[in-house]
């Protein structure tokens, strides 16, 4: 007779498939004829990290789901991944799918079998908030009826009302209000539903907040529902909002001025932008704001990355202006700037699209100037191991492996102009980073426990940089003897910070693994990297140095796929010790698939003595601990 693990093994994808499908019959073939613990065992197993039951709500399968609760005791609050228009939704409840897809009647069976209506998915989504995402107003309704709380907000602080308003559900956003939601609630980043609509384009549901006295105020980048509507490119919007007696001149001024960048970068809409530039120099100008005539200043000295280029401050220059579409770009870039500054994500972001524009028109240099810009902007204004200031290093090093790989510019008619100097600044910069986020996780580690996210942004660094070194190893046949010394004495900085990625692994073991060769959307170097290697060991990096699993970097050239035996001769060359064991008790020669220690070298040349006695220690349990040495308790702890 089967026994009920074999039965789960062979039967839960098939109960799987037949609740996905909404096949009652298929599953009561299935199901009927098994004893209760069988049926439960079946029904809660999970495939594809859902259960039957979370399928069968999803899909909207109301005689499915009731034979699996009523008839088989699946379990209603049994959590599981599920998809959701290309987005992977992680510890949905049955119920949460259900109010998420829009299924009345199965919200129904749930919450009258005693589901939790506020039971959240693990980014703090409840069913409410789901359903006021897709506009289920039905659902909305029925479990604020049965007690769902209206004001529980996601991890990002977003609430139902937000969601709502973001989304354009107006019928969903007047019922919340009638039912007093907080209209002035802000999300982590400090934006409140009046943002949300800014930024969707919702203005029926603005003038609605706003007639529910909502308070216009300034998330953490300083930006205002107005200001949110201009970068969005809303026009109906920001009409409405300084149309209003509140608004102030230079609120106006800055949301007509702001208006015109996106039209340029956005719309790419010239003659849009120079209608709203001109309206807001008029603003400035009016006579009956003579009083209070907000003055645009001279500009500043003017920025190489943009040409030099000025902001207008008259209508002679914005004329001159429009007669150079290049000009044009360039007034964007220094209104978005000077209105947003440096922190908010799209000032950064233009500029760096920008420069992706020249790359592909094959101006490579006007490219590197302006990313360099971008990228001096976000390392002084943003905090350390900042995603957008990895992403910048990430698109350095994309592009100068575009350029070298390609030979691009001569691919557009030009000369390569790709220089030592233009790698070693971006090197320069990486290593800046690096020192700053080493820094701040010594100081997050002395406070509180460094988060998973902390971590995976610092290992991201550390393989991006990476990547960058392999590509100025590319050019050390090129590089002047004083270029070479400066690219090592750099080297030996970062080698010295002694910075670990996940699992503590070191410089030296990403140089050493092939997965380091996963970095972004686009290739740019292959490991494991000999010439990557060969540097890292030169200025000084530990070949035996172990990870948290106990494994060298030697271990990490030895799984790869294939394996490249002349790496692992540079490692035995240089020191690496070939019998030490991992956690799992495995040497490197043992890890090792398509080739064995023979086609690298013979072992009784990296074999000594002291490396045999120090595993008779270990394989016969001696104590050793306290009786010699600590250098040496940690050689034979290697072994």
């Amino acid at each position: 007779m089967e026994s009920s693990t074999s039965t789960t093994m062979d039967f839960k994808s098939v109960v799987y498939n037949a609740a996905r499908d909404g096949k009652l019959q298929r599953l009561k073939i299935y199901l009927d004829h098994r004893d209760d613990i069988e049926k439960e065992t079946i029904v809660n197993a999970k495939t594809a990290g859902a259960t039957p039951l979370i399928m069968a709500c999803k899909n909207g399968h109301l005689d499915a789901a009731r034979y699996l609760i009523e008839s088989c005791k699946a379990e209603i609050e049994l959590a599981g991944s599920v998809t959701f228009d290309g987005e992977t939704i992680d510890g949905a409840p049955p119920l949460w799918c259900a109010a998420a897809a829009g299924h009345l009647q199965i919200v129904k069976l749930l919450v009258g079998h005693g589901s939790d209506v506020n039971k959240t998915t693990y980014t703090n989504s409840t069913p409410l908030r789901a359903a006021c995402f897709d506009g289920h107003y039905d659902v909305v309704r029925y479990l604020i009826q049965n007690d769902a709380d209206i004001e529980i907000a996601n991890r990002h602080g977003h609430t139902c009302l937000m969601i709502s308003c973001y989304k354009g559900h107006n019928k969903i956003v007047k019922y919340l209000l009638e039912l007093k939601a907080n209209v002035d609630r802000k999300s982590a980043k400090g934006n409140t539903a009046l943002h949300d609509c800014a930024e969707s384009g919702s203005l029926e549901i603005l003038k609605l907040l706003i007639e529910h006295n909502a308070v216009m105020t300034k998330d953490s980048y300083g930006m205002t529902p107005l200001l949110a509507a201009s970068v969005s490119g809303h026009m109906n919007i920001v009409e409405y909002l300084i149309s209003r007696a509140q608004c102030t001149l230079e609120e106006k001024v800055d949301a007509l001025e702001l208006l015109g960048a996106t039209y340029v970068d956005k719309k790419r809409d010239m003659v849009g932008a120079l209608k709203y530039w001109k309206r807001a120099l008029n603003e400035r100008d009016d006579a009956s704001n003579a009083k209070n005539k907000l003055v645009k200043r001279a500009p500043r000295d003017s920025i190489a990355a943009y040409e030099k280029v000025k902001e207008f401050t008259t209508n002679a220059d914005l004329h001159a202006a429009m007669a150079d579409s290049d000009n044009m770009r360039m007034q964007a870039l220094l209104v978005r700037e000077r209105i947003l500054g440096p922190a908010h994500p799209d000032t950064s972001y233009y500029i760096r699209y920008r420069g992706a524009v020249y790359a592909d028109m094959g101006n490579f240099d006007r490219c590197i100037a302006l990313w360099m810009y971008a990228l001096d902007m976000q390392q002084k204004s943003l905090e350390p191991l900042n995603p957008m200031t990895q992403s910048s290093f990430l698109s350095f090093a994309e592009l100068f492996s575009f350029i070298m790989t390609h030979n691009a510019a001569a691919n557009f008619g030009g000369v390569a102009t790709l220089s030592f100097r233009d790698l070693m600044v971006v090197l320069e910069k990486a290593a800046d980073e690096l020192d700053k986020g080493v820094r701040h996780l010594a100081k997050l580690s002395s406070t509180t426990t460094t988060s998973e996210k902390d971590m995976n942004n610092f290992n991201r660094l550390l393989v991006i940089i990476m990547h960058i070194v392999a590509l100025l190893c590319k050019m050390n046949d090129a590089m002047t003897d004083d270029e070479l010394f400066a690219f090592k004495k750099l080297m030996y900085h970062v080698v010295n910070l002694n910075p670990k990625g996940v699992k503590e692994n070191s410089l030296l073991h990403l140089a050493c693994s092939g997965d380091t060769s996963k970095v972004g959307r686009y290739p740019v170097c292959n490991f494991p990297c000999a010439a990557v290697i060969a540097l890292l060991i030169e200025v000084g990096a530990d070949v035996n140095q172990a990870n948290v699993d106990a494994n060298t970097p030697l271990h990490a050239a030895a799984v790869n796929q294939p394996c490249d035996t002349d790496i692992l001769a540079v490692l035995l060359k240089s020191g690496a010790h070939l019998d030490t064991c991992n956690l799992d008790h495995k040497t490197p020669m043992q890890l090792m698939r398509n080739a064995t220690i023979y086609d690298v070298a013979s072992p009784l040349n990296y074999i000594n003595l002291q490396c045999l006695a120090a595993s008779v220690i270990v394989r016969h349990s001696i104590p050793y601990q306290g009786h010699v040495t600590h250098k040496l308790e940690q050689f034979i702890r290697m072994h």
